[in-house]
């Protein structure tokens, strides 16, 4: 579904927006454990949940399914009026087999490892805390034949139950896929593959497709041969290229079955690159230095979505929307700054959704692996504050509240945000009428504020926390303005009600410490 050439979620062809939360990676193994999340959920307002359905759960004997959790998971959710995406963690979970079923683990010449160091299954990974290390090898062609069946008896049960109702929405196709502790596999199977001819197909599409690529793969791409093997056609950056090939079109084949089954979109995540690398994070992922590889390797993959845990969030962003690929945040951090950039992603990028981590822990203290996780390491002490679940809370409803608005004005110049962690950018002009956002105001005393607005005719309406709204007339003709109306209040069932009416101090400094939802209507003259 796509509007002002955004693509949308369509429910039940409505438009949605996903106002998600991520459960921790056990919670959906039960769904006796998955009771209080559910009512945590509704509390924070989400409509939707990111769960994990493993394969060797719905396959504990190959060929044999039993889909009793996944039935559970789907009623429960329609039982709390929320949306799912089922993460599908099949061959790679953060770049590891671990949820592969038993019979897969056992069987190792049925089903290769892959070689990081050749010969050996098993390694230990040294600039990753001497973690023991293993993995499915992306060459292995029976390893894919028995994932591409269950995913599909998967699909097919999905929409066997839930075709009219659509309460699965989304399907994540693995968790952070690639390989660790090498740029790409070393066996002998790789070797022989990666000194043959790369096919002309790719090498001519690569070629023709280098605006948008990262500064050292478009080097190596314009410098590299016509043809020949993968170190002459791509030179320094080809294993990484070439692991990102063979992982995206194994991936690409799981989606593509499933899609005939049940064709819903589909979405793969990444661990960032953080500018390391290729091994240091998982090699061969859709990371955005990789991303022109999985779009053609991988058409069937809707979206390629980071998580985001690193302190830059808005740059990872904007890595994150090129080649017309859709923004949606799958995991971030619980910390205080999850609130105003769920607001963010959907005023300033119109993202598909947002989901922060272990949304079951929101707002409680950070275990010490979370504290790592958020950079609590650094001097910002907002990254050390759990978000506050009740303003969370008011943030989804609200706009959930807008929902029918942002179905006008996604894609279209009439929805537009600002955030504290980009005090510059803080302008937003609708044809006549601008506003200016400020950030530092000494009487704020918060770092995480963020402003949304949006336009219908000649009313706006405002989400705004920690910062100072200021605005003017952007016709040089008409200079002068006048605020006719403002007033604070809420939308219930697709109509403004007021909570009050705003006007002279209220007016004259609209400075908001707490969150705030407005509408004004603007006038300007000579």
């Amino acid at each position: 579904m796509k509007k002002n050439g955004k693509y949308l979620i369509n429910n039940k062809g409505e438009f949605f927006v996903m106002l998600a939360g991520e459960v921790h990676n056990s919670s959906s193994s039960s769904y006796t454990y998955m009771e209080p999340i559910w009512d945590k959920a509704s509390e924070l307002e989400l409509n939707s949940l990111l769960l994990p359905v493993t394969w060797e759960m719905i396959e504990p004997e190959e060929g044999k399914y039993d889909f009793t959790l996944v039935d559970e998971l789907i009623y429960k959710a329609r039982k709390h009026d929320m949306k799912i995406c089922f993460l599908w963690f099949g061959a790679w979970k953060n770049a590891q087999c671990y949820y592969v079923p038993e019979w897969i683990k056992t069987n190792l010449q049925r089903f290769r490892r892959a070689e990081i160091k050749k010969g050996e299954n098993k390694i230990c990974l040294e600039d990753f805390y001497g973690m023991p290390y293993t993995t499915i090898s992306y060459l292995c062609d029976e390893t894919k034949k028995v994932e591409v069946k269950a995913f599909k008896a998967l699909m097919s049960h999905i929409k066997s139950i839930d075709d009219q109702d659509k309460t699965v929405i989304m399907i994540q196709v693995e968790n952070e896929c690639g390989i660790k502790g090498a740029a790409r596999e070393n066996s002998d199977l790789a070797d022989k593959i990666f000194y043959s001819s790369v096919p002309k197909d790719f090498i001519d599409y690569m070629k023709s497709n280098t605006d948008s690529m990262a500064a050292d793969i478009k080097l190596a791409v314009e410098n590299g041969e016509m043809d020949g093997d993968w170190r002459s056609v791509f030179g320094n950056t080809a294993e990484e290229i070439f692991s990102a090939y063979h992982i995206a079109k194994y991936i690409n084949s799981i989606a593509e079955e499933g899609k005939k089954v049940h064709n819903i979109p589909m979405m793969c995540n990444c661990w960032l690159d953080k500018g390391q690398e290729p091994g240091r994070y998982p090699s061969g992922g859709p990371v955005a230095r990789m991303m022109e590889v999985w779009k053609y390797c991988a058409p069937s993959i809707d979206i390629i979505a980071p998580d985001i845990y690193v302190q830059n969030f808005c740059d990872v962003c904007d890595q994150y929307v090129k080649l017309n690929n859709p923004l949606f945040i799958p995991e971030t951090a619980i910390h205080s700054y999850a609130g105003s950039r769920l607001v963010y992603v959907i005023g300033h990028y119109h993202a598909l959704g947002y989901s922060p981590f272990g949304i079951e822990s929101m707002g409680k203290p950070f275990s010490a692996s979370e504290g790592y996780l958020f950079g609590m390491d650094t001097s910002d002490p907002m990254l050390k504050m759990p978000q506050d679940t009740e303003e969370y809370a008011w943030y989804c409803k609200t706009l959930k509240s807008l929902m029918p608005l942002f179905a006008e004005t996604y894609g279209s110049c009439n929805l537009k945000a600002v955030i504290a962690e980009r005090p510059d950018q803080n302008k937003m002009i609708f044809d006549e009428f601008g506003f200016k956002i400020n950030f530092k105001h000494e009487m704020l005393k918060r770092s995480d504020g963020v402003c949304l607005v949006l336009r219908k005719g000649d009313e706006f309406y405002i989400i705004a926390n920690g910062c100072s709204i200021m605005p003017y007339s952007a016709n040089i003709d008409k200079p002068n303005h006048d605020i006719l109306s403002l007033e604070e209040g809420v939308i219930d069932e697709s109509e403004w009600k007021m909570i009050r009416r705003l006007n002279g101090d209220e007016v004259a400094m609209m400075r908001y410490k707490t969150p705030v939802f407005l509408r004004m209507k603007l006038f300007n003259y000579m």
